[in-house]
């Protein structure tokens, strides 16, 4: 938790009975907030609590329906997020929105471009890129294209355009969400910074332990209304669960079936394509039957793109991937779907799911062409086979007919889980399983997948979330640089373990 003590006096921001409707939806019922100058005030909640719909009232987005904003004791009514900014309140999006095609500089000042004559001041856009840079300490050359950058420096790029605009109010959606280890402690140093410097922040995130640094106060919404408040000491991750699904917090329960079969994932001296590096080694790896295997390590050490050619997505450059005995045919998707595996992907929305489709299109998505009478799909049998997986997986819907778009990000993520059931795979691949999933939700879906692993599924999980991968697996594998660094089971499974490995070190020394 942060050491210091922001102002009881001169709120900065202040939001009143805030009350926001959608055709059958109340997403936001006389919520208050109040935000100090030099504070980092976190909202916590589970999906569909109300955070994504007060953020984008706060920061321009959306109108309430009814309610009221004071910015510095001045009410204040904003029509568009131009207004916010001209206001000094900008929101940084966890979904980044930089145009690739541009430099860094043009993405800074974009929509805002100095000019000189008519033309645009080159020097002046590279000056004002310069001073932003620097206070978020990104040391690069104002010119350099966005596309050629990683996911750290973007975010980075990101937050410098919101100081470009001399903003004193930062909204920062799940901030880490695609960051490593390392370069969440960086940016933990930049929220620190900045708020010496006098900038107040809003710092959403489904993981609790950010908050607990990083929180001066924390504010929890629940069902679209205000919950609760905790400062201090108060700012522990049982108070917040509690006050966040209104009961007492489960642990999380190490999730292992106990008992392994057979070998039913075996990769053999694998070399992946786009990722072999003259120090890389081939890789090895299986995974029995009930057992789960997680891979550990720092964001682009190669386990995406480990699980993207053993599912086919990626062309094997040599070695072998054997699925319950059977070498896999390199021929694609269609032929590792063949052979018994499935592929849950990182990125739900873009290659995970339909979004804008049903329910039901999505859970019988996969299976569909095998139905005996193809392609005249029986309804009914869609209907009833949605039905089952809607009721086993706990999905909550108002049908099989909503649209997935409209549900909680966790129930998205049970779909994506289902639509692979029906066809009932060998093994299960994951990526990034419960990323942008409330607390709550996570361990549904922790329980599902311990049952899918005593039902004889094998299962391999890309996880950056350390809680998780302590949980969940029953052996660890730790990538650094396209390479497996090492293995971790039983009591070696811990944070400072995982850490040394994922760095390029090794145990015991």
């Amino acid at each position: 938790m942060s050491s210091s003590s922001p102002s009881p006096l001169n709120p900065r921001l202040i939001a009143r009975a805030l009350c926001k409707r959608f055709p059958g939806v109340r997403a936001l019922h006389q919520v208050d907030l109040k935000l100090h100058e030099r504070e980092v005030l976190a909202v916590v909640g589970e999906n569909g609590a109300g955070k994504s719909t007060l953020m984008k009232i706060l920061a321009g987005n959306m109108q309430p329906d009814t309610g009221t904003l004071a910015i510095d004791g001045v009410t204040v009514s904003f029509r568009s997020p131009a207004d916010a900014i001209r206001a000094g309140i900008v929101l940084i999006h966890q979904e980044l929105n930089l145009s690739n095609n541009l430099s860094i500089a043009e993405n800074i000042s974009l929509g805002r471009e100095p000019n000189r004559f008519g033309w645009i001041d080159r020097k002046k856009l590279r000056d004002i890129a310069s001073r932003s840079l620097e206070k978020v300490g990104l040391v690069l050359h104002p010119d350099t294209p966005v596309g050629s950058l990683s996911v750290a420096q973007k975010q980075l790029v990101e937050i410098a355009r919101a100081l470009s605009t001399r903003a004193s109010v930062l909204i920062m959606d799940e901030p880490t969400s695609s960051l490593s280890h390392h370069e969440t402690d960086r940016l933990y140093e930049l929220v620190d910074q900045l708020r010496s410097d006098g900038i107040s922040i809003v710092y959403i995130s489904h993981r609790l332990n950010e908050v607990i640094r990083l929180a001066d106060r924390v504010e929890v919404l629940r069902d679209g209304e205000n919950a609760g408040s905790l400062s201090g000491g108060e700012i522990t991750q049982v108070s917040m669960t509690r006050l966040m699904v209104g009961r007492e917090p489960k642990t999380l329960e190490k999730t292992s079936a106990g008992t392994f079969g057979s070998e039913r994932l075996v990769v053999k001296d694998l070399i992946v394509e786009n990722l072999y590096k003259p120090y890389s080694k081939p890789l090895h790896l299986s995974v029995r039957a009930g057992e789960i295997v997680v891979l550990a390590g720092l964001i682009g050490s190669g386990r995406t793109e480990l699980l993207e050619t053993i599912f086919g997505i990626r062309r094997i450059v040599s070695g072998a991937v054997v699925v319950d005995g059977k070498i896999l045919s390199p021929n694609g998707v269609r032929d590792a779907i063949a052979s018994g595996l499935a592929m849950v992907t990182e990125d739900r929305k873009a290659t995970g799911l339909l979004i804008e489709s049903s329910v039901q299109r999505n859970v019988t998505l996969v299976a569909i062409n095998e139905v005996a009478s193809y392609p005249l799909v029986s309804p009914s049998w869609e209907s009833r086979t949605t039905d089952i997986k809607i009721r086993s997986l706990g999905i909550k819907a108002d049908s099989p007919q909503s649209v997935v778009a409209s549900l909680s990000g966790g129930n998205q993520q049970k779909v994506a889980i289902a639509k692979w059931l029906i066809e009932k795979p060998k093994v299960l691949l994951l990526d990034e399983p419960t990323r942008g999933v409330d607390i709550a939700a996570r361990q549904e879906i922790y329980g599902i997948l311990v049952g899918l692993v005593r039902e004889g599924i094998a299962m391999l999980v890309v996880s950056s979330d350390m809680e998780e991968v302590i949980a969940i697996a029953d052996r660890v594998l730790v990538m650094h640089e396209g390479s497996i660094q090492g293995e971790l089971t039983g009591d070696q499974i811990c944070e400072a373990n995982i850490i040394e490995l994922a760095v390029g070190g090794s145990l015991g020394t």
